[in-house]
């Protein structure tokens, strides 16, 4: 069994404890990581920040040189980060639609290179006889990065580079449930990257809490719920720190009377259950309109009842299993809640395999608002159906919860479907397709999923103050 390291100041680190990393398809230890302590974050942030100025320094084509190599060694060694990534999260090699760790790593690699081909330059707001009045923007310093269980590479990816490519030094803390690919990330990475730049280091939540109350920590990103979300604003109060906060969601679809069903149907199922429903941004709350109802769950079942649910090395496995116990838990008592309030189950709900934490692809119709299961972010593998007459009753019913995150309209009708799409109280929102992102979109949440924004150049101003300059001429 392999023993991995924390990465702190360009050097691999032992720890004096470590933890077990659980296989979820079959809860054999995948490996023991380091349990990092708060003295050893202490050397991290240390080696963060006085690395921060010779980083800094550098232009942005200096950076984006280091991050371009950074894309070439990771995809270089994409083997076995798949392999990591199946073991310790769960999800398939290939899996449904090849949306399984080659994905991931594909996706991670898209993301180094789409954002570290991006700039942030000075902008000329005056400049006449009198004066010239300049914005800059300048990076804050040590960024502090939290990240979920469901991507460990890429929302690891997602943080570290907008940070690194704008000047920032890393400190990073991956999930104490998947921990494993990032710290092979970060050996990869200080083979390239100067020391001190991205530091790693694993642990539980005293780690976090550290993290998010370090005085020397300038800003934190982090991604996963909203109660922890909350806590590290507390934290961060105490030095006005920077944040950007990508918490829970619950998002709602809207399918109108006139959508194509045979189009959609393929993309809602995708959607909704991308990497097992463990997706911030799946489609979590299934709105339908009574028109096409019927014809819309019989196209979702029959798609459903193919999809084979499995160890994710198997080749014909379409869904893994969910990444923990508690997961699973918080997903059969959704279930059980809609059996209980006499929901309609149009295929899965039983467990056939407890070998490891697998739950079968599930649909769920007959069901109302009030219900578990459509009020609580399920973030698992079973979509509630509902069933509605009047789209101005779907319009409150996606809103009335206190998440935004996404939502989506589904409808041949564009105009209607963007005016409706334009009512939805969410950070985004897609006509005819859902939780779809890339690099240069602007990504982020309102309500209680968070503020601030990831990607494009929006994001790359999150990890950036502004400096005025003005220079008189006389």
């Amino acid at each position: 069994m392999k023993d991995f390291n924390l990465i702190i100041n360009g050097k691999s680190i032992a720890a004096t404890n470590y933890f077990d990393v659980i296989n979820p398809a079959d809860k054999s230890v995948v490996a023991r990581c380091p349990k990092a302590s708060v003295e050893q974050l202490n050397d991290a942030v240390a080696a963060a920040k006085a690395a921060f100025p010779d980083w800094s320094a550098l232009t942005y084509a200096e950076r984006r040189d280091k991050l371009m190599q950074l894309a070439d060694a990771v995809e270089a060694h994409g083997k076995d980060i798949m392999t990591l990534l199946t073991k310790e999260q769960g999800k398939p090699m290939k899996g449904f639609a090849d949306l399984g760790s080659g994905f991931e790593l594909n996706g991670a690699l898209a993301w180094i290179r789409g954002t570290a081909s991006m700039e942030l330059t000075p902008e000329t707001i005056q400049d006449n006889d009198v004066a010239r009045i300049e914005l800059h923007r300048k990076p804050l310093g040590v960024v502090g990065s939290i990240t979920p269980w469901n991507y460990p590479l890429l929302i690891g990816v997602w943080h570290i580079i907008p940070a690194l490519l704008t000047g920032n030094t890393v400190v990073m803390k991956p999930s104490e449930m998947t921990p494993l690919t990032i710290l092979y990330f970060g050996e990869i990475a200080k083979e390239i990257l100067p020391k001190g730049v991205l530091n790693v280091v694993t642990g539980a939540g005293d780690i976090g809490a550290a993290i998010s109350s370090h005085e020397d920590i300038r800003k934190v990103v982090f991604t996963g719920s909203t109660p922890t979300g909350k806590a590290i604003m507390r934290s961060a109060a105490d030095n006005l720190k920077r944040l950007t906060l990508e918490l829970g969601g619950n998002d709602a679809g809207i399918v109108l009377a006139d959508a194509d069903i045979d189009a959609c149907a393929p993309k809602i199922f995708a959607t909704s259950f991308i990497n097992n429903g463990q997706t911030c941004a799946a489609l979590k709350r299934l709105y339908v309109h009574e028109s096409v109802h019927d014809q819309l769950c019989k196209a979702l079942t029959n798609i459903a009842t193919s999809m084979k649910t499995g160890n994710g090395f198997d080749e014909d496995t379409d869904f893994g299993p969910l990444q923990n116990q508690e997961q699973l838990n918080i997903v059969k008592a959704l279930a059980e809640d809609a059996k209980d309030r006499g929901a309609n189950f149009l295929c899965g709900g039983k467990v056939s395999n407890d070998n490891g934490y697998f739950y079968p692809i599930t649909l769920v119709n007959d069901i109302n608002d009030g219900s578990r299961l459509v009020d609580e972010e399920q973030f698992g593998p079973i979509l509630p159906i509902i069933k509605f007459s009047n789209v101005e009753d779907a319009i409150v019913s996606a809103n009335r919860l206190q998440v935004g995150l996404g939502g989506s309209v589904w409808s041949k009708d564009l105009e209607k479907a963007q005016i409706i799409a334009s009512r939805l109280e969410c950070g985004t929102v897609w006509i005819n397709n859902h939780a779809m992102v890339q690099p240069d979109a602007p990504f982020g949440g309102v309500k209680d999923s968070g503020f601030g924004v990831e990607f494009g150049e929006a994001g790359l101003k999150e990890y950036t103050s502004i400096q005025t300059v003005q220079i008189f001429k006389s």
